[in-house]
């Protein structure tokens, strides 16, 4: 397998299919609203408040999880659009591994977590909003527990960088590149009239701009 991403010219940019952009989108939604769950809860004194944030937290880990399950499996099925050759080698290489560690931080982070929840769980089910029950994982007990949960914690700081410098590479290819690569995912778009189709596991079709 070439350690460069394949490549290819395009008179019309090949952008990801409108499952793949929902996906990634309701991601990120998702992934904002744990962070800044986390972080708030994380710096308040015991309150009925914090523990109202902590179980919404423990509810949407499960959540990125299987939505994440569902999207690598998509991902699998229909390959991602190759870039256009105005993206430099060394930004398709960065490009790729970013999303590939991307989908395995979104694993490890709720089954971190979930673990770390597990050792202090207090029977076999930790409620979740609404009173919905969910299995722990058996035979953590509190110390390992407690290890999970400071992997859990460099985890998400991990992330969040990995976030910005996500974002900040979108941003630069979008407003200061001006790269037709920008037009990959919606909102943002190539320079100028350059057209878009989706272009995700062979398909060809126009796509809304």
């Amino acid at each position: 397998m070439s350690s460069v991403p394949e490549a290819a010219p395009q008179e019309a940019i090949r952008r990801y299919s409108n499952a793949a952009v929902t996906f990634h989108w309701l991601t990120v939604v998702l992934v904002l609203t744990q962070a800044t769950l986390g972080f708030a809860f994380d710096n308040m004194a015991d309150s009925p408040t914090k523990m109202t944030l902590f179980t919404w937290h423990t509810t949407i880990g499960p959540l990125i999880l299987v939505l994440t399950l569902i999207r690598l499996g998509y991902r699998l099925k229909n390959p991602p659009p190759p870039y256009s050759p105005d993206l430099p080698a060394w930004e398709r290489v960065t490009g790729t591994w970013n999303h590939r560690i991307f989908y395995a931080l979104l694993i490890a982070l709720p089954l971190t977590g979930l673990a770390a929840v597990s050792g202090h769980a207090p029977g076999p089910f930790i409620k979740l909003a609404f009173g919905i029950p969910f299995p722990i994982i058996p035979g953590i007990g509190k110390d390992l527990g407690d290890e999970f949960g400071d992997i859990h914690v460099v985890l998400v700081f991990a992330f969040v960088l990995l976030i910005v410098l996500h974002a900040a590479a979108a941003l630069k290819h979008q407003f200061f590149d001006r790269f037709p690569a920008s037009g990959r995912m919606p909102p943002f778009q190539p320079p100028g009239d350059r057209a878009v189709i989706v272009g995700q596991g062979g398909n060809a079709a126009p796509a809304e701009r």
